[in-house]
């Protein structure tokens, strides 16, 4: 009978996962009485009893209502204190599940307002990371998302001041919240703005729209990487397209399935695109609502989709591959990799 190894202790990279979504359910809890922030029912129940809420975002009512929770969760963070802790406890979570890279997104508007403005926030979160680098050793920086429900002018302005912060540790340029809302197209400048000035490419697409969403990632924001991009198994030359060009898909197997996406695990075309060749970084997305971190998605891809050790081991290296580590980062990680196969 073949060996069945740790996934906690497969070192991997982490490359999709939101910022006030890498909550604790318990953090927020104290802050939420902390601030005297009443949240919603139905997040409460949620983040006492364990289990996650019931979403489903496969239609704007949906949508409305995940995001309801969403924002009810950030309005809890209130001082800079609060960012310092959620960064730590992101960090130490990480580590737990054998991640030793992990770059974290943020869209730093979502707490402006709170925090002095735009840049002070940014500047806020940036020394919560170097803090948390220092304190747990893990490998970590960031990624700027900007919204597409807001005007793309805000995008052009988000993506010069993470250039402009790039040597503190900002890697990349993303776009999430709803996709079926702002054209990839509207906001082709402000990626431009962001590859121009060195950074990383990596829009959502491909989770709740079909194909095209994918294509319009690739077409109009030259990503290097998708977030999510699932729905991309629905066109065999869209895969081979990803496959051929090496794009990584930051594939979140437990938020599909919380959002609506498809309907149960084995439903999630993990399989499919591994074996067409599509590298994939598997992540959490918003543990504090889906309630799972890392380590559950390699279980996912191990108890619903048969991956064997092996095939585990090489989303690992798939991870550690489309990250923005330091090549000697990346190597020692890879060593681990094999590592853990051989111990």
């Amino acid at each position: 009978m073949e060996r069945v190894r740790d996934v906690s202790q497969l070192p991997k990279a982490h490359l999709h996962l939101h910022f006030t979504g890498s909550m604790r359910p318990g953090t927020v809890l104290e802050l939420a009485d902390k601030y005297g922030v009443r949240l919603p029912e139905t997040l409460t129940e949620a983040l006492t009893s364990g289990e996650p809420p019931k979403l489903r975002a496969t239609d704007e009512r949906g949508w409305f209502r995940f995001q309801r929770l969403y924002d009810a969760a950030r309005s809890c963070l209130r001082e800079p204190e609060d960012i310092q802790r959620l960064v730590r406890e992101a960090a130490e979570e990480d580590l737990k599940d054998g991640s030793g890279w992990l770059e974290i997104q943020v869209d730093p508007t979502s707490y402006a307002p709170r925090l002095g403005g735009l840049i002070p926030a940014l500047e806020v979160i940036l020394d919560a990371v170097d803090s948390a680098v220092r304190d747990t050793g893990l490998g970590m920086r960031v990624l700027v998302a900007a919204n597409r429900m807001k005007h793309p002018l805000d995008a052009r302005t988000l993506a010069r001041l993470a250039v402009r912060y790039a040597d503190r540790g900002i890697v990349g340029f993303g776009l999430s919240n709803d996709e079926r809302r702002g054209m990839a197209r509207d906001f082709d400048r402000a990626f431009a703005i962001a590859r121009e000035g060195g950074l990383l490419s990596a829009p959502h697409g491909g989770e709740l729209t079909g194909p095209a969403s994918v294509r319009d990632c690739l077409d109009d924001l030259h990503a290097s990487r998708i977030g999510h991009g699932v729905r991309a198994a629905e066109d065999p030359r869209l895969l081979k397209r990803l496959a051929d060009r090496g794009v990584t898909c930051e594939v979140c197997p437990a938020s599909n399935v919380a959002l609506g996406v498809y309907e149960k695990h084995t439903d999630v075309p993990l399989r499919t695109l591994f074996e067409a060749g599509v590298p994939m970084a598997l992540g959490a997305d918003d543990p504090l609502l889906f309630g799972s971190r890392l380590a559950a998605q390699y279980d996912i891809a191990r108890r619903h989709h048969a991956f064997s050790d092996q095939e585990l081991a090489e989303l690992a290296r798939q991870s550690i591959r489309a990250s923005a580590a330091p090549e000697d980062v990346r190597a020692k990680m890879l060593a681990g990799v094999d590592d853990w196969l051989t111990a």
